[in-house]
């Protein structure tokens, strides 16, 4: 079976990202949201205001980001 190079269209040529790079986006995506769980959960337990607002912007900016790299249109 030959193949014909001028019908083969590349990721490149039409704009789309690579599989692996959208993988990428969302565990970035989840890591942040964790991170940000994690930092409001010590903030409860030391009663820390600041870290606990810390915490909520990590997570709210994770979920922003997790539903972008799903999303992405």
């Amino acid at each position: 079976m030959d193949l014909d190079n001028d019908k083969i269209v590349t990721q490149d040529e039409t704009g789309e990202e690579a599989p692996i790079d959208q993988v990428e986006d969302r565990v970035d995506a989840k890591m942040k949201k964790m991170e940000g769980e994690a930092k409001k959960s010590v903030a409860d337990g030391l009663q820390d205001d600041e870290l606990g607002k810390e915490g909520d912007r990590l997570i709210a900016e994770g979920e922003r980001e997790l539903n972008e790299a799903k999303d992405p249109a």
